[in-house]
């Protein structure tokens, strides 16, 4: 039976030609599909272990944003954050899989991918500075989305926070402090897959939006090198895959980045400055 609006397909995994599967998460997950997306929610933390959009480049739409932010009817209240947790500070409701990703294909279909993408399991907490910010990482998903247009390509994208034991508490929710995109896209006339990711840090910002989410501990020696404000890098997907606790499929082994010598003091992981800097081929 073919999709309805109550029923979405979700995210499809052989929508770049080489099979590319959903994340497997290493604890239980709410497998959340919706118009071109995916949202595995991690009841536990109440919050997405991951997401995964496809993104066809030659069918992007530009729709109205809406702000209509509303639990997700499939999920129970107390496993998901709903607008308790964002009242009355500086934390936004970031969107993982972001509003123009899913918005392609006929007009009422971008317009119910991009309606779809304010519920809140595809929400994590965000300081205001990091979401709203014209840092790098704002930079770095609108440059994947434009190549995708620009190229009339199809990318799949998968984003998720860095759920990590020692994440501040805030209300009762352990703050996500980093967050990861790892992008893929076809080569070789479809036969092969590339893919690159990177990671960034809202430390910095939580003490302004959340006062009462403490710090953690700084990281031991051989972590990877601590982050900044706006301080994007660029990670072996392999990397990501240890942070998260997340099979990643084929995408460590199509990583662009496995040519790049490491650069001095960051062992693996390539700062990036500008969006110049980002390596995609």
């Amino acid at each position: 039976m073919p999709p309805t609006e109550d029923a979405p397909a979700g995210y499809d995994p052989d929508f770049l030609g080489p099979h590319v599967p959903l994340p497997e998460p290493g604890r239980a997950v709410r497998v959340l599909p919706s118009t071109h997306f995916t949202v595995l929610l991690d009841p536990v933390r109440r919050l997405a272990a991951a997401t995964a959009v496809n993104v066809d480049g030659t069918a992007l739409r530009d729709v109205p944003r809406g702000d209509d932010w509303h639990l997700d009817p499939r999920v129970p209240a107390d496993e998901q954050c709903g607008p308790e947790l964002y009242a009355r500070n500086d934390l936004d409701r970031g969107h993982l899989v972001r509003r123009r990703d899913p918005a392609w294909g006929p007009p009422d279909v971008a317009a119910r991918a991009n309606r779809e993408t304010f519920a809140y399991p595809n929400a994590a907490p965000q300081a205001a500075a990091f979401n709203q910010g014209e840092g790098l990482w704002v930079g770095l998903e609108d440059h994947v989305l434009e190549h995708a247009r620009a190229h009339r390509v199809r990318v799949s994208v998968l984003t998720g926070p860095v759920l990590a034991g020692d994440d501040p508490v805030y209300r009762g929710v352990a703050i996500p402090l980093r967050y990861w995109k790892v992008a893929a896209w076809a080569v070789d006339g479809g036969r092969a897959l590339a893919a690159a990711a990177f990671v960034l840090d809202q430390s910095p910002q939580l003490d302004e939006a959340a006062p009462a989410a403490a710090p953690p501990a700084a990281p031991a020696a051989g972590d990877p090198p601590p982050l900044g404000p706006f301080r994007t890098f660029q990670v072996p997907v392999a990397e990501v895959a240890a942070l998260t606790a997340l099979d990643l499929g084929p995408l460590p082994a199509a990583d662009v980045l496995a040519a790049v010598a490491p650069q001095a003091g960051t062992g693996t992981w390539r700062r990036l400055h500008r969006l110049a800097d980002v390596r995609l081929e």
